[in-house]
């Protein structure tokens, strides 16, 4: 029996679309973070693999509400873990400080420069540490057409102003969580000792988050003009790495996944919002 945390995020909504058989849970089903509680739930409900994508990922309130952001991100994940089912954990590209110029590899160095981040790479090595059938999964910049997100803001934006100030200067790659879903529904039956730890998947391709929103401003008709500023014009209390593209070749070869491009995967979620 499949279980998935955090169901009423953006992924979460993505993987009960697609595995309408599974247990789905939210922080008032199953708080994830009271291990007794974790492990009543999977012996009665006899569940052998999870699926976590509850998270704590408020990054800006995380540098204020670290107690709370670790005990989700960290004691949470560590929790699963240590049932002993199989497990596939959302991480996030933030681990990293963005010092980069070439996608980084699952194998590269961590150096999170944000609470959000550190919390999110000590729950990384919890699970690693309890559970030798894991495979973290680090994403970047979801959206979908279910919840908040960049995408929704930016249209409502373009429907109320005629200028939006967006920044250039932050690179990486949009993730559509129907396609993150799909790539974890084909993932899932196959994790084993062997192919356990850690993985990149966003969709493919590279942009800012100007270059983003100018394409959902025309992809939505948007009379709005995007206006590229740089980060230092828009402070914000964590700080977010400046390049963060993630390299999904491990991904792509190990479980024969194909990712689709970024702007081919925004045009068919903006048109699943139309409908």
């Amino acid at each position: 029996m499949y279980l998935v945390t955090g169901c009423n995020g953006q992924l979460g909504h993505e993987i009960m679309a697609r595995l309408p058989g599974a247990i789905a849970t939210d922080a008032d089903a199953l708080d994830i973070t009271n291990f007794d509680a974790v492990q009543k739930f999977v012996r009665e409900n006899n569940i052998d693999t999870i699926i976590n994508c509850a998270a704590y990922t408020a990054v800006d309130r995380a540098e204020s509400d670290i107690d709370l952001a670790t005990r989700v991100n960290v004691n949470g994940p560590e929790n699963l873990a240590k049932t002993g089912c199989k497990l596939i954990h959302i991480s996030t590209d933030y681990v990293f400080d963005g010092t980069a110029h070439v996608p980084y590899t699952p194998s590269d160095t961590p150096n999170p420069v944000s609470v959000y981040g550190k919390t999110k790479l000590a729950g990384e090595r919890a699970i690693l540490q309890n559970n030798d059938k894991a495979i973290i999964i680090r994403t970047a910049w979801l959206y979908s057409s279910y919840g908040n997100n960049f995408v929704k803001t930016m249209l409502r934006l373009g429907a109320e102003r005629d200028t939006v100030n967006v920044v250039c200067d932050q690179i990486g790659t949009p993730t559509y969580a129907g396609d993150l879903a799909d790539a974890i529904i084909k993932i899932t039956p196959q994790i084993n000792h062997e192919n356990a730890g850690i993985y990149h998947y966003t969709n493919m391709g590279v942009c800012s988050w100007y270059d983003f929103a100018t394409a959902i401003m025309k992809l939505g008709d948007r009379n709005c003009h995007v206006r590229a500023i740089p980060t230092s014009e828009y402070p914000t209390a964590a700080t977010r790495p400046s390049y963060s593209v993630l390299d999904k070749s491990k991904i792509i070869n190990t479980f024969d996944i194909n990712i689709p491009h970024w702007h081919d995967a925004l045009i068919l979620c903006m048109k699943q919002m139309n409908e």
